[in-house]
């Protein structure tokens, strides 16, 4: 699977959101100042050739849908941070977090609790 860059992640959020949906829709959710109507359509054209976005067309009108869901696209993203920062280990990336504090032991406790529950 291709890496998004920023502006196209930050689209496809927005598409998994509220999807389906025309470009009008996206630029409507997206904060002010509004890009250009051109500059997103021109975005989810290349979505759209890296195969995360389809599209209807009602005349000159195209509605898209994601065609990679949000969980397979974070479960791949996931992969690749543990690969490429972590020497491919899920312990190093869950120590990491506790060292940084951006995950308490209370919360490593009830993550690991539902692991639990997720392997009966």
């Amino acid at each position: 699977m291709q890496k998004l860059t920023k502006v196209e992640e930050e689209i496809m959020q927005i598409v998994w959101e509220i999807e389906p949906c025309l470009v009008s829709d996206i630029i409507k959710k997206i904060g002010d100042p509004k890009p250009p109507h051109s500059t997103i359509s021109s975005i989810v054209r290349i979505l759209e050739k890296k195969a995360f976005v389809g599209h209807k067309a009602y005349g000159r009108t195209y509605e898209y849908f994601s065609k990679v869901s949000k969980k397979e696209y974070s479960k791949n993203s996931l992969k690749s941070l543990v690969k490429n920062y972590f020497s491919g280990s899920m312990d190093e990336l869950v120590s990491f977090m506790v060292k940084e504090n951006d995950l308490s032991l209370k919360e490593l406790s009830n993550t690991i609790e539902k692991l639990n529950q997720h392997k009966d």
